[in-house]
């Protein structure tokens, strides 16, 4: 078990945050500023920790090292070496039952339910913003409300317990890559209940906060290898901690209605709109990522900091970002997004972090919209090109297509991995596959499927990307 040396009692903290998917990232992230904001303050703002679906052995592990793990900072300069005590208590569906998880929602001492469930989890339609109730497990805790396990489902019974019980209002934060994960997070929130029961919904509209959020660090699934590098750095086994850069970001749109830390002690940017921040993350950072991930696993490259040995595919990465996302963006004065740019490359260079484009590559489906295609309805709107955008969809159907350049099979994870591969390998000839995987309206909406130039663009990367293969697309891109 790592040991607690941080200059707080743990005794001081009570879990007045209950946070849903304890992950990676979130133990990297905000379990981490709450630890940070302990130490330098008499803060008494803990975590509970509570996941619906996988993780049974983390939290396990969790559990029988009193809530602690350790984070790993790795810069070029060498390791830094954090542990954690910010986690107070944690819950599992599978270990506890729904109960326990509804009525810590419902426990008066708890002020915020945060949320990092990845695009997938949240049931919602990310062209129409709205709940999809035909969703499967969105459809089915609709049918079984009383027994929910989706993050929503629990949520909304929760809040009727709240209601119920006349209990003071939350806030409900989600902390995932959506541009206004609040207002998502409130749509989903407010349809599912107004399906169960209209005046419930009603009262979440009058007593419930939805702040918005960005937040951002680089933190790579831990494989083995990292785990032994973990366990080499804490000098014990540690199968909670995780390696992650040394850089972090947190904005945070200040709307909440129970009270918050005061997490601008330990550098979390609180602002009147989140909307900015999260598109140029979005944007710069994960649809580069995405250009990276699957561009760079069909040249062979295994991680990100592989792909930046590549000259030509690290420049066309650097172009995509300050050619075809930067001018789709309207930040506030002061923001230089050149200066960003070369930030994230500076960050993607780092080898001592090891990012799979696997990893980056999955639940595409859910990425490219906010990553990729808002910016190419931007382009068309404005008649402007967006080559690097369409080689990126282009390289992301040649990978849905799970057979790498080499003929070697993809491991292709994505909800919708099995229609994807339907209809890439039902199609007659490349003109009707693009046209095939374009069609899906769940990803691509109704406009850019019916645009010619959209189209076009797509079809004629996607057609260098078979003649000629990846690295040779880039070359020609960048030329």
């Amino acid at each position: 078990m790592p040991t607690f040396h941080n200059n707080y009692a743990r005794s001081q903290l009570k879990p007045k945050i209950v946070h849903i998917g304890f992950g990676a990232f979130h133990r990297a992230h905000q379990a981490l500023f709450a630890d940070e904001l302990a130490s330098v303050t008499d803060s008494d703002w803990g975590y509970c920790e509570v996941n619906l679906f996988g993780g049974e052995q983390l939290i396990e592990d969790l559990r029988n090292q009193q809530h602690l793990f350790t984070v790993i900072e790795k810069g070029p300069q060498g390791p830094k070496v954090k542990t954690v005590g910010s986690v107070c208590e944690s819950f599992h569906l599978t270990f506890d039952g729904h109960e326990a998880i509804i009525n810590k929602i419902a426990d008066p001492e708890t002020k915020i339910v945060s949320i990092t469930i990845t695009e997938k989890g949240y049931g919602i339609d990310l062209h129409t913003e709205r709940l999809d109730i035909n969703h499967p497990f969105i459809k089915t805790d609709l049918d079984n409300f009383d027994q929910p396990k989706s993050a929503v489902g629990c949520i909304v019974q929760g809040l009727k317990r709240r209601m119920e019980n006349h209990l003071a209002p939350i806030s409900i934060m989600s902390c995932d890559n959506m541009p206004e994960n609040g207002k998502k997070t409130h749509h989903a929130i407010v349809d599912f209940a107004h399906h169960v029961n209209p005046a419930l919904a009603g009262w979440i509209e009058e007593n419930i906060s939805f702040p918005s959020t960005m937040v951002d660090r680089i933190v790579p699934a831990l494989t083995e290898a990292a785990q032994q590098e973990v366990d080499e750095l804490v000098g014990e086994h540690d199968p909670c901690g995780i390696i992650c850069e040394p850089f972090r970001q947190w904005v945070i749109e200040d709307n909440f209605v129970s009270g918050r830390p005061e997490w601008e002690k330990v550098g979390v940017e609180l602002v009147a709109d989140v909307l900015p921040f999260e598109e140029m993350k979005l944007r710069m950072l994960n649809g580069s990522h995405s250009f990276l991930a699957y561009l760079g696993y069909l040249s062979g490259y295994e991680h990100i900091a592989d792909c930046m040995q590549d000259p030509q595919l690290k420049l066309a990465a650097y172009h995509l970002m300050l050619q075809e996302q930067a001018p789709t963006l309207s930040m506030p004065d002061g923001v230089d997004l050149a200066q960003y740019a070369d930030c994230l490359i500076d960050r993607y260079c780092n080898p001592n972090i090891k990012h799979r484009t696997w990893q980056i590559a999955m639940d595409g489906s859910q990425k490219l919209p906010q990553r990729l295609l808002e910016s190419a309805t931007w382009h068309i709107h404005h008649n402007r090109p967006f080559p690097h955008i369409a080689l990126a969809v282009a390289a992301w159907i040649k990978y849905v297509g799970a057979v790498d350049e080499q003929g070697q099979a993809i491991d292709v994870r994505d909800p919708i991995a099995d229609m994807l591969y339907q209809r890439f390998h039902s199609s007659s000839n490349e003109v009707a596959r693009v046209q095939s995987l374009l069609d899906i309206t769940s990803v691509f909406g109704s406009e850019l499927p019916t645009n010619y130039d959209f189209v076009e663009s797509v079809i004629q990367a996607y057609q260098r990307l078979e003649l000629v293969g990846a690295k040779q697309a880039v070359s020609e891109l960048i030329q």
